[in-house]
């Protein structure tokens, strides 16, 4: 098998560890893999979208899936599919869009392996409809520490660890998916500004059940009065009878064709993205949004993926890289979300990639992260000053709300406050015990939380 000792880091381009990198190109190299990782373990990777040290594994092996890409079979009738862990949502769309299906959940990236789909059990802009990935997940093939493939069903203690497990009980070799159905790739969009944060929230209170999908994306460094502005972005896929007779969408409506811009170059200058930079783009992004405008149809590529569009877009942050921070807070502790909110504005961290959502009904997998509330994600600059004891404070606000943060994006969580957002972590535990009594499967994350 193709293996390589290489520097290996996640999105965000923080904390760099080397790793003996193995790309299994069938199940059964995937089980010598398993097999060979040696004293410091393995840890399955895909396409390396998750923004911290979940997919690293120093001194030991990551065992990369995306060779493992097929699509076996497609339901056209049923709509369902069976596909590798490899294939990517980019690739499924590709695949399925012309037959009227469309992936359940989607992140903020299509660049992402249906396994670790699973493995971070992903939402997206529907999860207050939807639920989050693993919800449409009839079963999947785990091949696990002891050499055995196994086949795993929903509502079963092992499918429960899988989801939101960050690869940490096995290597998902298959996954098979219910899909949704669509007449067309357009998205009617609706689009409307919010003054501060208290009215975006009302907003997306009252109005939310009126869209498949909902986001707000809010200026954090607006202060005082304008405190939490936001645009709001709600949509849902455009019917066939939303098209105008003649045009392009209309000959061909179920045409995925996603825009691609030139990649930022790899050393990208540092210190651009200061306070006053990235203030003026958040005015900017806020004066050029529409006080309202309904039913404005847009690419599934735009509406869900705008950042696709550049290639390894990471690199704007230099060679410091970024923190992506996401939380959770449930409903009736809006009051800690405004008082997180404004500590970030008083502290003037410069983002501009920051999101809004409410969740849904909670996931049943033991660390996933949704539970019914509000989330916000944000980017900041790794290399802000005094940033990891800012976020060691919110992660205490957090933690004292109920709320919890992301393992997908986490790099710096202190353990002792894990058991605190994920209840279910000591079932995990012995689960992981039971089923991997030599931490065959380890990363960086594990050995840093105590998994």
């Amino acid at each position: 098998m193709p293996a390589d000792t290489v520097s290996v880091t996640g999105w965000g381009r923080t904390a760099p560890t080397n790793a003996r990198v193995i790309r299994p190109r069938t199940y059964e190299e995937a089980a010598a893999a398993v097999r060979g990782c040696g004293t410091r373990g393995g840890i399955p990777r895909g396409l390396g979208r998750a923004y911290g040290d979940a997919a690293q594994n120093a001194g030991g092996a990551v065992i990369d899936m995306t060779a493992l890409d097929r699509v076996h079979a497609i339901d056209a009738d049923g709509g369902t599919v069976l596909c590798d862990a490899g294939v990517s949502l980019h690739c499924l769309m590709q695949v399925l869009l012309p037959l009227g299906w469309f992936v359940p959940v989607t992140p903020g990236t299509r660049h992402v392996t249906v396994g670790g789909a699973i493995g971070a059990d992903i939402h997206g802009k529907n999860h207050h409809v939807s639920g989050a990935f693993s919800r449409h997940v009839l079963s999947f093939e785990l091949l696990t520490a002891d050499g055995e493939i196994r086949t795993v069903s929903r509502g079963t203690p092992l499918f429960d660890a899988t989801a939101g497990g960050m690869g940490l009980t096995g290597l998902i070799l298959t996954a098979t998916l219910q899909l949704l159905p669509v007449e067309t790739s357009l998205m009617s969009v609706d689009t409307e500004r919010a003054a501060d944060l208290d009215d975006v929230m009302d907003r997306l209170t009252a109005t939310d059940h009126r869209y498949r999908y909902s986001v707000a994306w809010i200026d954090l460094l607006a202060r005082g009065a304008a405190t939490g502005r936001a645009v709001l972005t709600r949509g849902d896929h455009a019917p066939l009878d939303t098209l105008r007779a003649g045009t392009r969408a209309y000959r061909d409506p179920l045409a995925f064709r996603p825009a691609r811009l030139p990649s930022p170059p790899a050393l990208f200058p540092e210190g651009l993205l200061t306070r006053r930079s990235v203030g003026l783009f958040n005015e900017f992004w806020y004066r050029k949004a529409p006080r309202a405008r309904a039913g404005e149809l847009q690419s599934i590529s735009a509406f869900f993926h705008p950042l696709d569009g550049v290639p390894h877009w990471n690199r704007v942050y230099g060679r410091g890289g970024f923190v992506q921070y996401q939380f959770v807070v449930g409903h009736g502790q809006e009051e800690a979300l405004r008082r997180i909110v404004e500590r970030i504005s008083q502290r003037r961290c410069p983002s501009f990639l920051a999101v809004l959502k409410r969740f849904g009904d909670a996931d049943p997998g033991w660390l996933s992260f949704p539970v019914p509330g509000w989330t916000l994600a944000l980017d900041i600059p790794a290399r802000l000053p005094g940033l990891g004891a800012f976020l060691d404070e919110l992660d205490e606000e957090v933690a004292a709300a109920g709320g919890r943060v992301y393992l997908a994006k986490d790099s710096r969580l202190r353990p002792e406050l894990l058991a605190a957002m994920y209840p279910r972590v000591a079932d995990f535990r012995a689960l992981r015990a039971e089923a991997d009594p030599r931490g065959v499967f380890t990363s960086d994350l594990s050995r840093r939380l105590g998994l």
